[in-house]
């Protein structure tokens, strides 16, 4: 059975930072594409950053670029965001995917989710 658990979601003040984790299991990270996607109440889902398993090469949302680092660690099987000069709008439920294996932005084509993280910014 595969499944991904998200952590490190909270509360923080804008300008700060936080790092999520997507620790997986039952699944090895080794081909396809894995992302954080996120959704603000009222709003659609929406892809944040994404990363190649097989060449970790990188995709990110153009809002979040300079701010945001995905990261993969193929040893302890798990996904990271790093999320630095946090703003208003950046709030959300946080959730890894994984399994995707053509497409870094079609959450259709994701296999499998997380259950969310929450990420609260304040002023």
């Amino acid at each position: 059975q595969v499944q991904l658990v998200e952590s490190g979601g909270g509360s923080v003040q804008a300008g700060g930072s936080l790092r999520l984790s997507c620790v997986v299991s039952g699944y090895r990270i080794s081909s396809g594409f894995m992302a954080w996607f996120r959704q603000a109440p009222g709003k659609e889902r929406e892809g944040v950053a994404a990363i190649n398993t097989l060449t970790q090469h990188t995709y990110y949302l153009d809002s979040v670029k300079d701010r945001f680092t995905i990261s993969l660690d193929k040893v302890k099987n798990e996904m990271n965001l790093l999320m630095n000069s946090l703003k208003a709008e950046d709030p959300a439920v946080y959730y890894c995917a994984a399994d995707s294996p053509y497409e870094p932005w079609d959450s259709q084509a994701y296999n499998y989710w997380g259950q969310g993280t929450q990420v609260t910014v304040s002023s």
